[in-house]
């Protein structure tokens, strides 16, 4: 196959940084060009919620590359600069201002964006964490209110209602769902993170939601929940999950759902390729079609779109992966590999939930789906095999088992497998 010319990858974050590098790793030298809505060249986003918001970590040390290794990769790189729309029949991406850049092959990684709460878009004192802007502006605001509330149980919800009442805020969380994070960590891990941050000092709202930010004078004042009671706040936090920024594709004929709709390979047609987590694929395995907003994940996705845009559509691999995740919580390094969502089985494999340290598989259609650890790398990293392999309910429950016993006498923290349902 004849390389294209000139690439053009929309998206300036992980995903399309990985596809940059990818290209030019494998010997791509013509025309790169990496353009970013962001007026920031590209960083890390996982620490928004930790490091950054507590004050450890200066805006800086976020930068994914150095200006020098950005200069290394010779790129035509645009930060500031937005799509607005793709003309897939002359091959060009219209930009804000209806400039127009030219491409052979395009990689889509424009990622997602925050779900908002409606009516508070001009609400100071609401906020969301997305961005470099939404974690500086949560922090300024952290540091004038003396309450904050977080609406959302999830991973951006917990990590910032820890760091908050570490900087000294007040913090209640509100979540619509049993526990905190129990949608995606079943009820029982669920409760454990519950009794974390109540220790901690956060008041907990469960089961119920939030109906509408209550402001005075334009800035909030608090949150109205679903079975009628408020709760006063000087800064809301939202984190009710994310959505795919896929409006400048409307009419382009790229395929569209939740994501970009690409095949097993990320091609979503005549040289477009998408990646990260805009990404919409079906899994090689299931069939089933999915989109996973993962830091690990926009890497290697970058890099396979990357192989496969060079290799061309009849030699490219279906791309394949184990999600993985991490959450910093208090003096707890929460880490998951594959997808937990949904899952109908839970075993304690290592360690135990009263101590706070344990490793869990899950498990889905009586196979395994995901394994999860808490304060446990090493005893987790042995579980992942498992899960790349979807491996049987009850094999991979004795193999677990085997390996627990073998490793017992070394470790002083092992106990026997529990098994409960995941709720």
């Amino acid at each position: 196959m004849t390389w294209p010319r000139s690439v053009v990858v929309v998206g300036a974050s992980a995903a399309g940084l990985a596809a940059a590098e990818g290209l030019r790793r494998q010997g791509y030298d013509g025309t790169l060009t990496l353009l970013g809505e962001e007026e920031h060249t590209p960083y890390d986003r996982p620490p928004l919620s930790k490091q950054l918001l507590s004050g450890s970590w200066e805006a800086e040390r976020l930068a994914l590359r150095t200006p020098e290794a950005l200069s290394g990769l010779d790129l035509d790189l645009r930060p500031g600069s937005t799509a607005m729309a793709l003309d897939t029949g002359t091959r060009e991406v219209v930009m804000a201002g209806g400039s127009r850049v030219a491409y052979e092959a395009l990689v889509v990684a424009t990622g997602t964006r925050a779900r908002r709460l409606p009516g508070t878009e001009d609400v100071t004192g609401v906020h969301v964490l997305r961005t470099l802007e939404d974690a500086l502006a949560l922090k300024a605001g952290l540091a004038l209110a003396p309450h904050l509330v977080v609406v959302g149980g999830g991973f951006v919800g917990a990590e910032a209602a820890a760091v908050a009442r570490g900087l000294g805020c007040e913090v209640t969380l509100v979540t619509d769902t049993p526990q905190p994070m129990s949608d995606a960590l079943g009820s029982d891990v669920g409760a454990m993170l519950r009794q974390v941050h109540a220790e901690h000092g956060v008041r907990i709202e469960t089961d119920v939601s939030v109906e509408r930010v209550l402001s005075d004078r334009g800035r909030a004042t608090g949150v109205a929940l679903s079975d009628g009671r408020t709760v006063s706040a000087g800064a809301v936090l939202v984190g009710i999950g994310a959505q795919p920024n896929v409006e400048w594709l409307a009419g382009s004929g790229v395929p569209l759902g939740n994501g970009v709709e690409c095949d097993a390979t990320l091609c979503a047609g005549d040289g477009v390729w998408a990646a990260g987590d805009v990404a919409s694929w079906p899994d090689p395995v299931t069939g089933t079609r999915i989109r996973i907003e993962h830091r690990t994940n926009a890497a290697e996705q970058g890099l396979a779109a990357a192989r496969n845009l060079l290799a061309g559509p009849g030699a490219a691999k279906p791309f394949s992966t184990v999600p993985y995740v991490w959450s910093d919580q208090y003096d707890l390094k929460i880490q998951i590999h594959g997808l937990t969502r949904g899952a109908d089985q839970f075993t304690l494999v290592d360690g135990s939930l009263e101590q706070r340290k344990f490793t869990a598989l899950y498990g889905k259609g009586g196979r395994v789906c995901a394994a999860v650890g808490v304060n446990m790398l090493r005893p987790l990293r042995a579980l992942r095999a498992l899960v790349a392999a979807r491996a049987p309910w009850d094999e991979a429950l004795a193999a677990a088992a085997e390996a627990q016993t073998s490793t017992s006498s070394t470790s002083s923290d092992s106990n026997p497998a529990t098994t409960g349902r995941a709720r």
